[in-house]
């Protein structure tokens, strides 16, 4: 029985999400809360998915995200000197292909069916190749290309079987390339069988975007005062 909407779907992976991220940072990598984690990045992924399914303002939305992990990475590059990129860049890289994937269809002409390969290579590029090249300056995508490559495949589903049908295959090549405990992130689709396909009756369209530096800066701050 689908009980869930996406308002409660994100609140549950933004909890997750702290509680990862309290076991990476404060708690020295404590394993059975990075296992729990594992669950945060599915959800987040699939209200991807349905979030550029049903935008308004396709350019509007991808700017933002985009706009978002570039002022994220900034900031972490001149707090810690990391060029691992945040998850912002990571969905900036799935909407982008999605977003050309629809162009594509809709629109005739060689530079629009283009679009999508080239933004295909693109991802793949930075991805995967680049962080071979920029390896001493620890420059990596977060979860990858299959990372990339999961909101798209959740896009690709019509129905919600299809969906997490698409999701499953998607999870595991993302396993397949990280293994460990990743694999608990699974555990993420029973809770989406739950999603009704609703918002919801709050607003929180913004909420993913202020709480993730948010909640990070305040674990680092705590981070730094106990140490």
């Amino acid at each position: 029985m689908a009980v869930l909407n996406g308002n409660a779907l994100k609140i549950l992976a933004l909890l997750i999400m702290t509680i990862d991220h309290i076991g990476y940072i404060l708690c020295d990598n404590y394993m059975p809360f990075r296992i729990i984690g594992r669950i945060a990045f599915p959800i987040f992924a699939y209200m991807i998915a349905e979030g550029c399914r049903y935008t308004r303002n396709r350019k509007h939305h991808l700017l933002l995200i985009l706009g978002l992990g570039i002022l994220f990475q900034l900031v972490l590059f001149l707090v810690e000197g990391s060029l691992a990129q945040c998850i912002f860049i990571t969905f900036s890289f799935s909407m982008a292909l999605i977003f050309s994937m629809d162009f594509g269809r809709s629109h005739k002409g060689l530079p629009a069916k283009l679009l999508f390969p080239l933004c295909m290579v693109t991802a793949y590029f930075f991805c995967e190749i680049l962080p071979l090249c920029l390896g001493d300056y620890d420059f990596s995508v977060d979860y990858h290309f299959f990372g990339v490559l999961l909101p798209l495949f959740i896009y690709l589903g019509n129905t919600r079987e299809q969906k997490l049908l698409l999701a499953a295959i998607g999870l595991v090549l993302v396993n397949l390339q990280y293994g460990g405990i990743q694999w608990f992130s699974l555990a993420a689709l029973p809770l989406l069988a739950l999603y009704n396909g609703q918002r919801g009756k709050w607003r929180l369209k913004y909420l993913f975007y202020i709480y993730y530096p948010l909640h990070l800066s305040v674990i680092w701050g705590i981070d730094y005062i106990l140490s």
